[in-house]
């Protein structure tokens, strides 16, 4: 009887798990782009009405082929193995991994092995002939616990929803890691900057006390007035001012860089200059929008909306009955050196089927959130598109902008050295009065603050690409 059992039962087991292939997840249809076809032209430098061209390079190139400086790399390495939030983000993954695990164990019965051993007494007022005694039952199975045949596809959805969640949580994590090569690139920039401004400032206040000097000297001659010596003393605080004002900023710039790297960074590893990031290539003029697709945000977003739609094959499901087995075989004996004796051999097979007749609408209340939930996720995806859009629109557009406004600060800076070394010639040569030189000083200083300004802009825009593009591997 039970040669003939078991063929038959692997047989319904087969066939069930066939049938558990089926769900009834609605088709998934990505959402149509709620933003325009491509990127203003007018946007990049040298743009020409061209046909629309392949995916920027950016997002292709790697983030140490993107950020050239060697110093600013060897940061970036440090950021990635030390920082807490990017370590936080990566056991997140972890964790949803070993939770889709579990979710998709349901897929697959729970097989195990028991061993019980009893003795009890049957007292005198219940046993036969009046006599009490003492029974002993010993057994060892092999167990299959309570396994729902997955007929439906309830379980196939909630695991494709916990599939979608873990692909999400990937997603989150490699844009954090994004993230913060961006944010340490930033902040190495800032420290340059604030460095190279300090460099300036420290220049301009001996400049400023060499001509107080000379002054003071011409003053003590005879020659020069104290209003020229009280103007030259203004400008000697102020730039002291300005040393200290970039003094701390530095201090600042260089806290923050250890609090994303989370270590104390190498003084050698400090930045020298204030150029550490490539002009990204192949963002030209009717760049599609269809590469924000490969974004990591943008993707999360569109798993966690597979798997909202997956959810509501599962909820559809909960209206069909379940059908679940509890099967085992083993052997009892009433004495322990008798358990794998011929004639002791047990085996069970239960089958439960359990439908829904009334639920006081609460499957029908369950179906609704689940499309609701869905419904929400594509208008979560399409805001995420749409954010993105504009992020990238202003990073090209900016590119253009601060191009031109580098090269005109350039040439101002340029003019304003000249400017300023003649009227220093003519007030040396008693031709002018200090406060001409004190004009050109002062609007070169600010020029040269300026420029350092811009260039600092440009490097972070290009950074800001980096980032909104997707990033780098």
């Amino acid at each position: 009887m039970n040669r003939k059992l078991i063929p038959r039962a692997c047989a319904f087991l087969s066939a069930t798990l066939l049938l558990g292939g089926c769900t009834m997840i609605p088709k998934y249809e990505r959402p149509v782009l709620p933003v325009a076809d491509s990127f203003k032209a007018e946007a990049v430098p040298g743009a020409t009405e061209t046909a629309p061209v392949p995916a920027p390079a950016v997002r292709d190139v790697p983030w140490q082929e993107f950020f050239t400086d060697a110093r600013l790399r060897s940061v970036i390495d440090l950021a990635l193995e030390n920082n807490r939030d990017l370590r936080v983000a990566t056991l997140n993954v972890e964790r949803v991994a070993a939770l889709y695990r579990i979710q998709r164990s349901e897929l697959f019965p729970t097989i195990g092995v028991q061993a019980t051993g009893e003795r009890y007494r049957i007292p005198e007022s219940v046993g036969k002939d009046g006599q009490a005694s003492t029974v002993s039952a010993y057994t060892v199975g092999l167990g299959m616990a309570s396994w729902e045949l997955d007929l439906f596809g309830r379980i196939r959805s909630l695991n494709a929803r916990s599939l979608e969640q873990y692909l999400a949580t990937e997603e989150a994590r490699r844009g954090a890691q994004t993230s913060l090569v961006a944010a340490v690139a930033g902040t190495w920039l800032s420290l340059a900057a604030s460095e190279e401004n300090l460099r300036i400032s420290q220049a301009t206040l001996e400049a400023q006390q060499d001509s107080y000097g000379l002054i003071r000297q011409t003053r003590d001659a005879g020659i020069g007035s104290d209003l020229e010596l009280s103007q030259a003393a203004s400008q000697v605080e102020a730039a002291r001012a300005a040393v200290a004002s970039f003094t701390g900023a530095a201090a600042v710039s260089r806290n923050a860089l250890d609090l994303l790297v989370g270590a104390s960074v190498p003084a050698d590893l400090l930045p020298e200059r204030l150029v550490a990031v490539t002009d990204p290539k192949g963002l030209e003029a009717g760049l599609p929008s269809d590469v924000l697709l490969r974004r990591p945000d943008i993707l999360a977003a569109e798993h966690l909306l597979r798997g909202a739609n997956a959810n509501i094959g599962a909820a559809r499901a909960a209206f069909f009955p379940r059908i679940s087995l509890t099967a085992g075989f083993g052997t009892s004996s009433p004495d322990l050196d008798g358990l794998f004796k011929s004639g002791t051999n047990v085996w069970s097979f239960a089958g439960q089927i359990v439908s829904p007749l009334f639920a006081s609408g609460s499957l029908i209340a369950n179906l609704k959130v689940s499309k609701l939930d869905r419904e929400i996720a594509v208008a979560t995806y399409e805001k995420a598109i749409q954010t993105a859009f504009a992020e990238v629109n202003d990073g090209l557009t900016l590119r253009t902008t601060l191009v031109e406004q580098r090269d005109a600060q350039e040439a101002l800076v340029k003019s304003l050295e000249d400017f300023s070394r003649l009227s220093d010639a003519r007030f040396k040569a008693g031709l002018d009065g200090y406060l001409g030189v004190l004009v050109a000083q002062q609007a070169l200083f600010n020029a040269q603050r300026g420029a350092v300004g811009v260039r600092l802009a440009e490097q972070a825009n290009l950074v800001t690409l980096y980032k909104v593009l997707g990033g780098g591997v």
